[in-house]
This record gives C-alpha cells, sequence and structure tokens, in this order.
C-alpha cells in the first residue's frame, strides 16, 4: 500500500496550476459533501458505513489526517441535517462541481489523478485537508504545505 505521502505527491503532479488548485479546494470538497447529501437521502445507513469504510481508508494512511477527515465530515453530516435541502440540490452542487473539477483539469491540461485509480476520489478531499492544515498550524509539516501557498 502506497503511504501518504506517495497518494499526496502523485496527485500533486496534476495540480500544479494556480486555478486548477484554487478550483480543487472549492469544488473537491463541494463534491464530497454533495456525495454524503446526496447518499443520506436515500439511505442513512448506506451513507455511514460508506463514510466508516472512508476513514478506515484514512486512519490506514494518517492518524491526524484521519481525524481531521472525520472532523469535516462530522461537520458536513450536521449540515446535511439541519439544512431542509432535498436530494436535488445536492446533484446540482454535485455537477456543478464535477464541471468545475473538469475546467480546472483543462486549465492545468493534465487528467484528473482518478483516470489513473479511482482510489484518487478518496485522497482528493484528503490532499485539500493536507493544505488546509498546512496553512493553519506552523507545526504541520507536510509537502503539502509548499504545494498550497502560492493560492
Amino acid at each position: 500500500m502506497k503511504t501518504v505521502t506517495e497518494w499526496l505527491d502523485e496527485y500533486s503532479e496534476s495540480h500544479q496550476n494556480k486555478t486548477n488548485k484554487l478550483i480543487h479546494w472549492v469544488c473537491v470538497p463541494t463534491i464530497y459533501f454533495s456525495i454524503i447529501g446526496i447518499l443520506a437521502h436515500f439511505s442513512v445507513l448506506l451513507t455511514a458505513l460508506l463514510v466508516v469504510l472512508a476513514m478506515v481508508f484514512y486512519m490506514r494512511l494518517d492518524i491526524v489526517l484521519a481525524i481531521a477527515m472525520a472532523a469535516l465530515t462530522l461537520l458536513m453530516v450536521w449540515l446535511i441535517f439541519i439544512l431542509p435541502a432535498g436530494a436535488g440540490l445536492y446533484i446540482a452542487l454535485f455537477t456543478a462541481a464535477w464541471i468545475g473539477q473538469f475546467y480546472g483539469h483543462k486549465v492545468e491540461g493534465k487528467k484528473p489523478s482518478f483516470f489513473k485509480d479511482l482510489q484518487f476520489l478518496l485522497i482528493g478531499p484528503l490532499w485539500c485537508v493536507d493544505a488546509y492544515l498546512g496553512k493553519v498550524s506552523t507545526k504541520w509539516k507536510t509537502r503539502q504545505k509548499t504545494q498550497m501557498t502560492s493560492i
């Protein structure tokens, strides 16, 4: 299994352009949020199962990032349950965010990482969280910190 650094480095290879990085900072969390919203609208049990499996994947990579992802996920789940939104809103967010993602990769001139390996669909949110931790904490030292300083 790849290390978290290997996953993030490989993901970063197709996310070098400042515009693409900014788009990903908005669209990746939006896609993550919308997927949880769509799933939760139809099956809370399935949503819980998939979230637990994602957290296991993250814990195997890095415990601190897994805790950060769990906190982000809990915040998103809380918002989904307190906001009176139907599945249509989450589907619209999902669609708009994917359009943004593909536009960002057009600007970048590189294919999305998940075309190479579907696991990158889980790495995208982790990449954002890792970069965020690098921005808000002087103690969080990763190679991602230098990747995102230009945003």
